[in-house]
């Protein structure tokens, strides 16, 4: 599966694209079929107090797109938000 990251207006250390990496790949396992592709935005935004990393992933799944977008003070605890947030919508696509 190819999976895309961005990372706007700076530039993401190696350690961070393993991570989500690692975190994408973990996900897609519980996927009912095979992921065609994910794309990752990260973003650094202007409000400090509510935590200024904004992650966003969206999972191309074959009949679905899987969409999930999350802010934290880190770029780490925002992708495993985001992912836990993915985790509901693959449970809710494997009901059907």
């Amino acid at each position: 599966m190819n999976i895309n990251i961005q990372s706007l207006k700076f530039k993401a250390s190696d350690r961070l694209i393993e991570f989500i990496n690692d975190k994408i790949e973990r996900l897609t396992k519980h996927l009912p079929q095979e992921a065609t592709g994910a794309e990752v935005v990260l973003k650094l935004e202007q409000d400090h107090e509510q935590g200024n990393k904004i992650v966003d992933i969206r999972l191309n799944v074959p009949g679905h797109e899987l969409f999930a977008s999350k802010q934290a003070k880190t770029f780490e605890e925002a992708c495993l938000d985001a992912c836990d947030a993915l985790k509901s919508q693959i449970e809710k696509i494997k009901k059907y």
